[in-house]
């Protein structure tokens, strides 16, 4: 920290800290207009969702030279169990007369449909020529819903197609920023009461994330947005708010804890901080630097929505770090050491957590008796492998129609569907050949398995490009239409040459699925590379990072399979998105360390005067309880995804909390402690600390505490 030390000075001046404080204001100030603006600057439209390169893709951007091509159909389905009534059919027919009585700009017609062959069931099919414009397809498309008559007597109408899940999806994600804003405040606030148990303390690292952060974070997303046209989809935009308030949070409570500390050893605060700093700011900024390079990896990956939360999400964490080690030490520095009562950590008072109940844990749990890290080790790793066994029961097939928590008029339209015409009738697949090879191809797709019915009459180009749809006989979101694609695919290109492609619907899902999954084999490896080097930078051991990253890879196996289990077995949901693994890994390697960090930082600060042993039971015990308050309210703000009907960010929002959960009280309690404890002064190999450790050294490593009378602060 010898670089930093004007730094430190400056943020802990009598005078200067006024300055730092005043320029985190201005910044602060500077950014909540444009910050207030991010919701109408995010975009979830079709063409940016999809891996750069794929056939579905290339399909959308051939389809540009086709008439109709920037068309979504919204379909209306009408089912009477029973089978539809003659009152029934005029229904339909006056519903029809209804939407062209609209004149919406983009709606181009009304086609009915053939009624289905058992008679329970018909469907209206309205092309929406607004593909490209996700909030003037909404708009008209919910202008439609409210068109259409309700039925009546067992009569079901629903709202189903590209167009309906487009508008479903939507309204989800709808004001998104705000909901996750304001449900994450909430949780920090309550818990951050809980922890510091004072009336005043909780608004500072609160004031200091959301002001000075979160601000920040968003207002330079808007700017990316609108700037330099960066795409940041409204899920992107979501998390990063929950990844900031958690991460800033994290580093708030880890400061505010050893100022803490010194301020019982200094009578002056400044003095404090500036001791403060210099002891936990370089885990703070380990821990900052890690999360941003893993996020960085994302930069790696083929989905366009992995690739925009990357960088993003980097930088606000970033923005999050310097932050907490700037303008929340100036903010604590304006208030006395009162600002803890009832708590006040005063001068020369002893200090509580080395007789903890953190303290009294490890005793029991490590003991005196030799071998007892070992078995704690054996027992903990043995118990996590126990759990990751549930992923043998991973299926990441999740359907688009099973996105949807609770009752989804898109989802039902669709269920209705399937009843009585070939599943994929509301999403038929595109298939695009050259003019000249048309009727091998539409001779082929006939031909294909999977394939229920081929449109009669295809649109041709002015250069000779043409086109059909493919109506497929599974659901058109799931693995056995994907299956379908695959064969219409590879019949296309034997029938038309390599300018045959297969988009809509059904195959982007399916190659959002295969990027997702390319994604994580490629970006998974990078993000654990980053880990282990940033842990060898900080620890200067090769040893202890290599422990740490086991013990990172088998609490996210054992975190991701307890989650498969009780996703199916307890919240039954169908499958795991595809994509959920990988941001869960990123995630929980580059936030769960975070409190490996905390620990082994203060471990081996501890082992250069008392020794591994000594050091790491006081590390546990002065540590234990800052980090568990930090993992609680990492735990809170991921579980805010929750308040989302959306499955995905259900799963993903659980999958993290879990992780989390046993990082905090499983990890970095047990399993790190005890392989310390187990490899012993070795951990610190190749440095001089594993050669130079003094295990019989004083058991206190703190500067004395004087015995002089509660005297006033300078």
């Amino acid at each position: 920290m010898r670089a930093a030390e004007p730094i430190v000075r400056l943020i802990t001046g009598h005078r200067t800290k006024w300055l730092v404080l005043l320029a985190w204001v201005a910044v602060g100030v500077v950014s909540f207009s444009p910050a207030a603006k991010l919701n109408s600057a995010t975009t979830n439209d079709q063409r940016s969702s999809l891996p750069a390169g794929s056939a579905s893709a290339k399909a959308l951007d051939l389809q540009r030279r086709l008439p109709g091509s920037d068309t979504l159909p919204a379909v209306i389905v009408f089912q009477r169990a029973a089978g539809l009534t003659a009152q029934d059919r005029a229904l339909i027919l006056a519903d029809a007369a209804r939407i062209k009585a609209l004149s919406l700009p983009s709606v181009q017609g009304v086609f009915p449909g053939p009624m289905s062959a058992d008679g329970k069931a018909a469907y209206l099919t309205v092309p929406i020529k607004a593909a490209n414009d996700i909030t003037s397809l909404t708009s008209q498309t919910r202008a439609i819903s409210k068109a259409v008559g309700t039925g009546a007597g067992g009569l079901q109408v629903r709202l189903t197609g590209p167009a309906g899940f487009t508008a479903d999806t939507t309204s989800v994600f709808s004001n998104i920023n705000t909901k996750l804003l304001i449900a994450t405040v909430a949780i920090v606030a309550i818990l951050l009461l809980i922890t510091y148990r004072s009336p005043f303390l909780w608004l500072l690292p609160l004031l200091s994330v959301g002001l000075f952060a979160d601000l920040p974070s968003r207002a330079l997303a808007y700017l990316l947005a609108t700037k330099a046209g960066v795409k940041i989809d409204a899920e992107v935009a979501g998390i990063t708010v929950v990844l900031v308030f958690g991460a800033g949070t994290d580093y708030a409570l880890l400061l505010i804890a050893r100022y803490r500390e010194e301020l019982r050893r200094q009578n002056d605060k400044h003095q404090a901080m500036a001791r403060a700093l210099r002891q936990a700011g370089p885990a703070i900024l380990a821990s900052g630097l890690t999360v941003t390079l893993a996020l960085l990896t994302l930069l790696f990956a083929s989905l366009n929505s992995n690739r925009g939360l990357g960088p993003l999400a980097a930088i606000s964490i970033l923005l999050t770090m310097i932050a907490m080690l700037t303008a929340l030490p100036a903010l604590l520095l304006v208030f006395p050491r009162r600002i803890f009562w009832p708590q006040v950590p005063r001068y020369g008072s002893v200090p509580r957590e080395e007789a903890g109940v953190w303290a009294r844990m490890g005793g029991r749990l490590f003991g005196d008796a030799a071998g007892r890290p070992r078995t704690v080790a054996i027992a903990t790793g043995g118990v996590l492998a126990l759990m990751a066994l549930g992923l043998f029961a991973l299926d990441t097939n999740l359907s688009q129609a099973n996105f949807f928590r609770g009752h989804v008029q898109s989802v039902e339209g669709q269920q209705l569907l399937q009843q009585s015409y070939p599943s994929g009738v509301t999403a038929p697949t595109t298939v695009i050949v050259p003019g000249a090879k048309l009727p091998a191809a539409l001779a082929v797709a006939k031909a294909t398995a999977g394939v229920a019915e081929v449109a009669a009459q295809p649109p041709l180009s002015a250069g000779s490009l043409a086109s059909f749809q493919v109506v497929l006989a599974s659901d058109p979101y799931g693995a056995r239409a994907w299956a379908t694609v695959d064969r219409l695919r590879t019949a296309m290109i034997a029938a038309a040459g390599p300018e045959a492609v297969v988009g809509g619907a059904s195959a982007q899902s399916l190659d959002v699925h295969r990027a997702a999954v390319r994604d994580t084999l490629v970006v998974a490896p990078l993000v654990l590379l980053v880990v282990l080097v940033i842990l060898a930078i900080l620890l200067r051991s090769l040893v202890a990072p290599v422990m740490l990253i086991g013990t990172v890879i088998l609490s996210f196996a054992a975190a991701l399979g307890a989650s498969v289990l009780v996703f199916h077995y307890l919240f039954g949901y169908a499958a795991m998105d595809a994509g959920t693994p990988l941001l869960a890994f990123v995630f929980l390697a580059a936030l769960g360390v975070d409190y490996n960090i905390f620990l082994m930082a203060r471990v081996r600060e501890e082992t250069q005067s008392i020794g591994t042993r000594k050091g790491t039971l006081k590390a546990l015990a002065v540590t234990g309880g800052v980090i568990t308050s930090a993992g609680l309210v990492l735990v809170g703000t991921f579980s805010v995804l929750s308040v989302l009907p959306l499955v995905v960010l259900i799963e993903f929002g659980f999958v993290v909390a879990f992780g989390v959960l046993l990082d905090t009280f499983v990890v970095r309690t047990v399993l790190v402690p005890a392989l310390t404890l187990w490899i012993g002064p070795r951990v610190w190999w190749p440095s001089s600390t594993a050669a130079g450790d003094a295990d019989d050294g004083p058991a206190d490593s703190a500067p004395p505490v004087p015995p002089a009378p509660l005297a006033r602060e300078a």
